[in-house]
């Protein structure tokens, strides 16, 4: 194998990690995709045989290109129009310890919207830290900060992640009554599963930006979602299929006007394991990896 091959093979096997550190931070995964693209070609243009650690070297490029698209995002997201989710990803696939990085509670819908809180240094110190396990000292290099900074940086997000509530999937047998329940609302109008598995205080909410019909606020309340799926959503979907699929570490729908994506569905449940969200994308910038094959 020639050097360059080697280079190449190298940065391959981190790009895994790479994919999942990027998309935890940005909640895109179209982003996570371009942060890494960038750090390849950052990787491309230096003298390798002088990175003495290359893991740590891809991690702390990929994590201050992270940082850069992170903060203008913040900025765009206040014009965003509507409600703002995560992209959804699947990750039904994984078959290797690399790949098995998104497979992990801290890739949840629940987990991306709790990052979402945080500042785009407590979001990086706490993943590098409580996901992928860095040293203080480490991450403080690559924040270009002190351990003692990085520590108070991970100790606020614990704190605002243990705030949020659940962020991690509901039992697999869980999952299954969930999207049962849920389909069976929707294609017969009976309720009663769906109504036995929602809390009270549930909300439903969608993410259109601006470029699919969509609501535009949550629907707040049991009541209020039971009538939304079994009566409004029947005549936006008649017609479509709808396959289940697991995506951000939990079972999911996917509803499809022939190949293309229309829309995703997940879940979000409490610490009680009653359903408090129900998640509905509609955007189709963030459908587009969802669409068969044509």
């Amino acid at each position: 194998m020639t050097q360059n091959g080697h280079h190449i093979r190298e940065f391959e096997q981190a790009r895994p990690m790479l994919i999942g550190l990027a998309y935890r931070l940005l909640g895109s995964r179209a982003e996570a995709e371009d942060v890494v693209q960038d750090t390849f070609l950052a990787w491309s243009g230096t003298d390798r045989d002088v990175i003495e650690q290359p893991r740590a070297w891809l991690t702390s490029v990929c994590t201050r290109r992270s940082l850069d698209v992170l903060k203008s995002a913040r900025r765009s997201r206040t014009d965003y129009v509507g409600y703002w989710l995560p992209e959804p990803m699947a990750t039904g696939e994984s078959a290797t310890p690399e790949t098995d990085l998104m497979v992990s509670e801290s890739v949840t819908m629940a987990f991306l919207l709790v990052m979402e809180r945080l500042t785009p240094k407590e979001r990086a110190a706490f993943v590098l830290h409580d996901v992928f396990a860095m040293e203080y000292a480490e991450i403080a290099g690559q924040l270009a900060t002190s351990e003692a900074a990085c520590r108070k940086l991970v100790s606020r997000a614990r704190v605002n992640v243990r705030q949020a509530g659940n962020t991690k999937p509901a039992p697999r047998d869980l999952q299954q009554c969930l999207i049962d329940a849920f389909q069976t609302a929707l294609r017969t109008g009976a309720a009663d599963d769906l109504a036995g598995l929602l809390a009270r205080d549930a909300i439903l909410t969608a993410d259109s930006g601006g470029k699919a019909v969509s609501i535009l606020g949550p629907v707040k309340g049991a009541e209020r979602i039971l009538t939304f799926v079994t009566r409004a959503l029947p005549k936006f979907w008649s017609g479509y299929s709808i396959t289940v699929a697991e995506i951000n570490a939990q079972l999911a729908l996917i509803v499809r006007d022939g190949p293309a994506a229309h829309a995703v569905v997940t879940f979000r449940v409490n610490a009680d394991q009653w359903i408090s969200e129900i998640m509905v994308m509609r955007n189709p910038d963030k459908l587009s990896g969802f669409d068969l094959a044509g």
